[in-house]
């Protein structure tokens, strides 16, 4: 049933608009002025949801429920701060070099397990829901990385592993709910924000692990301990989270899903919605979905025949191959052990706290940049400066005149996380939800992510042994080299997504129509001069 306040002007086209409403994708309405998310609407009035108290209910909702997305970076770089301590072979259990490199990277093999579940409990058992499974599954496995043997070896190792197994799943488990729910509760113009803010959250995991171990060096049992009583008040913040009105609809709970959009739109939790302006984007929201209920949708393997399906797909795969390739996870990983390696000389957990401070500090505004200066640019500027930051710790290693130049290895390593987060650590997760089409998204998605953490585990895993075949500086050669590759493909592969709605980028894979928009002209230009 559909509660209307006036005659909805959307029965023709529905489908064609239906992505461009509910997808974040906002570049529509700068072409159409009048119509804001759906909406008929002046277009001096500000939106009920954009008004002071509407952002302040989504921003403050949106912080809770990435409160426990915080555990991703502290999960990624808890190894930074505990592999001294666990290898020392003064401690009464202690892992070798082997069990080490599986201790520091088994997290991203089993991260990809984390995706698939996730898009099943979001359907099933809503955001919240999933909020919490995810928070108690990481309170399970920093008490396990808090309370190992230390008697046994064998049973010290074992827990270690199982415990970073199932934070593994829960960085798989964060990586959607938060998104999901900023994405549906906000309304496109603080769509794209909001979303951001899991990524700031991963950012500032990384960063506050980097500094408590800065302080604590030899008690991993101490700080696993602080990120689980973290991980509790996390968990706590999920309470009064309002469920998103979207999944409520989904699954007929019309009274509540009314009580949470009156809620986000700054209005009363009242079980009817009285504001016109928020009755027909209620309504717009409900025949959407009566829509997509109503629609036979094929399955992902006969999707994959499509041009629009598999060419996205393959050059999503490359982008996050070549993002692990470059070195990025592995340079968050062995932040501390790199920094000493290198010849940082000032102390490398101090040179470790700058790297994660410099990866937050630039993620906040990527936002800004990646609609300011475009995809492409942003990843052909970040690959060519970690290709500069990467030859320059090489060489380093090899050349006096380098080695006279002051913390030139810390300005090369705080340099390189300062650019991979500018482009090629933060374009993959952001272009996902731009390249795919909406009836493959989901499944697309969890597969793309799934490769690039392979990539991910692949890296961590072979890089001490990397570097002890070929050497520490061909080490940062080949990821150079990487980058390199990577910034060709970028140029040469990568499609300028700024600009284009969702169905025209769909279109020019369909197509393979290769008319290029502004920005690629003048990337051309750029590279031309």
């Amino acid at each position: 049933m559909l509660y209307t306040a006036k005659t909805l002007k959307m029965e023709c086209k529905v489908e064609g608009q239906e992505e461009q409403l509910f997808s974040g994708n906002s570049e529509s309405d700068d072409k159409h002025p009048q119509i804001v998310n759906g909406l008929n609407r002046s277009p001096n009035k500000v939106p009920l949801g954009e008004q002071s108290r509407a952002v302040r209910r989504q921003a403050f909702m949106v912080i809770l429920a990435n409160m426990g997305v915080i555990s991703s970076g502290l999960a990624l770089a808890i190894p930074t701060v505990s592999l001294r301590q666990l290898t020392s072979e003064l401690e009464p259990v202690y892992l070798n070099g082997t069990q080490a490199s599986w201790f520091a990277s088994i997290n991203t093999l089993s991260s990809p397990l984390g995706g698939l579940l996730s898009g099943l409990l979001l359907d099933k058992i809503g955001r919240k829901r999933t909020l919490y499974v995810f928070n108690l599954l990481a309170i399970t496995a920093w008490t396990l990385l808090a309370t190992p043997s230390s008697t046994s070896t064998e049973a010290f190792y074992w827990q270690l592993f199982v415990s970073r197994f199932i934070i593994g799943v829960v960085m798989g488990l964060a990586s959607a709910p938060s998104g999901v729910y900023a994405a549906e509760i906000s309304l496109p113009k603080l769509r794209g924000s909001l979303i951001l803010g899991t990524s700031v959250s991963v950012a500032l995991g990384i960063t506050i692990l980097y500094s408590i171990g800065y302080f604590i060096r030899d008690n991993f049992r101490l700080i696993a301990l602080i990120c689980c009583c973290y991980q509790i008040i996390a968990l706590l913040c999920v309470l009064p989270l309002p469920e998103s009105p979207s999944w409520l609809l989904t699954k007929k709970r019309v009274e509540e899903a009314m009580k949470s959009l009156n809620y986000f739109r700054g209005l009363d939790k009242s079980p009817r919605i009285t504001h016109p302006e928020v009755l027909e984007e209620f309504n717009i929201l409900q025949k959407s979905l009566q829509l997509r209920d109503g629609e036979r949708k094929p399955s992902f393997l006969t999707c994959l025949k499509l041009p629009e399906v598999h060419k996205p797909l393959l050059i999503l795969m490359g982008l996050f191959a070549f993002q692990q390739l470059s070195g990025i996870f592995v340079v968050i990983v062995y932040a501390v052990q790199i920094s000493s390696d290198a010849g940082v000389s000032m102390d490398p957990f101090m040179c470790a706290v700058l790297i994660g401070m410099a990866r937050l500090v630039t993620t906040c505004p990527m936002g800004y940049v990646l609609e300011k200066w475009g995809r492409r640019r942003a990843g052909i500027i970040s690959t060519f400066g970690m290709t500069v930051s990467m030859f320059l710790l090489a060489g380093h290693g090899w050349l006096e005149a380098l080695q006279s130049v002051p913390y030139l290895p810390v300005i090369a390593i705080v340099g390189f996380i300062v650019l991979s987060t500018l482009g090629l650590y933060t374009l993959p997760f952001f272009m996902i939800s731009e390249l795919f089409p909406q009836k493959v998204r989901g499944p697309a998605s969890g597969l793309t992510v799934a490769v690039g953490m392979f990539f991910a585990f692949l890296c961590i895993k072979m890089y001490p042994d990397l570097k002890s075949s070929i050497g520490l500086n061909n080490a940062f050669v080949f990821f150079g080299a990487m980058s390199f590759l990577a910034m060709t493909f970028i140029y040469w592969i990568l499609p300028e997504t700024r600009g284009r709605t969702l169905l025209e980028i769909e279109e020019r894979f369909r197509t393979g129509e290769q008319k290029k928009g502004p920005m690629e002209v003048e990337m051309q230009e750029v590279f031309v001069r």
